[in-house]
């Protein structure tokens, strides 16, 4: 089964592929775009539920997506469509990694999807050559709570080195140039709920197509993952959303 199905699927009942409730989401959202008729972009956009959230509740606000899947695009289009925000929303399939602008935007989004571009900090640096003067950057990334275990590993996918716990993180980001304004660490509450929604979406859509081809596949998918979350990084692996603007430059001596 196409690992870009299964997370449309998964993602049916928590369209922000992260794991952040609505009313964090919307906070972030207020602190990240303060007049309200920014130019938005957000790389790695999947089904541009963050786009789509911040631009109904911004009415002068415009916004550009960008992601190599055509299968959440095209949800990204329907949702869009749906909301009546074609006019302001423009979507991009390529590789976020690669894409260039003619213009600069007042944010550059990158929130769980740093994988895209290698990891934080090139991530970082992408998002930074596309941002507007004066412009923030919103990036959400993962960082190890406790040291991780095998299990915890195993269930990722991951090595030691892939993250860092949280005060080392916001280092790097200080030591790249940037100051952060504002941030959000997830809580186990809204872990659990990402997790759960994941794999009850992908196992009820298995359940309710059981003559599908791909069904049994859903479901193995759905219990693996829950195996790795349950017995492996359940407390191991946070989430932190950093809202960030440019440092000044040093002061000279």
């Amino acid at each position: 089964m196409d690992r870009q199905v299964i997370s449309s699927l998964a993602h049916r009942d928590h369209p922000i592929a992260a794991p952040l409730h609505d009313t964090s989401v919307d906070r972030l959202l207020v602190r990240a775009l303060p007049r309200g008729d920014e130019r938005m972009l957000d790389l790695g956009c999947g089904e541009a539920a963050w786009l789509v959230r911040a631009l109904r509740a911004r009415p002068q606000a415009r916004g550009e997506g960008v992601d190599v899947s055509p299968t959440a695009l095209a949800r990204a289009h329907e949702t869009a469509g749906a909301a009546g925000l074609d006019g302001r929303l423009t979507l991009h399939e390529q590789d976020a990694a690669r894409f260039t602008s003619p213009h600069a935007f007042d944010l550059v989004s990158v929130v769980g999807s740093t994988h895209a571009f290698g990891g934080l900090m090139p991530a970082l640096a992408a998002a930074g050559e596309l941002l507007a003067e004066g412009g923030r950057v919103l990036i959400g990334e993962g960082f190890w709570e406790r040291e991780p275990s095998p299990a915890a590993l195993a269930g990722l996918d991951a090595s030691p080195g892939d993250f860092d716990d949280l005060a080392t993180t916001v280092d790097r980001v200080t030591a790249a140039g940037w100051t952060p304004v504002h941030a959000h660490v997830s809580t186990p509450g809204e872990w659990d709920d990402y997790e759960w929604a994941w794999t009850g979406s992908l196992s009820a859509w298995a359940l309710d197509h059981p003559g599908h081809p791909d069904s049994a596949h859903a479901l193995e998918a759905a219990a693996e993952h829950r195996e790795g979350w349950l017995r492996g990084y359940r407390g191991t692996l946070g989430f932190v959303t950093l809202l960030l603007r440019p440092s000044p430059p040093p002061r000279q001596k």
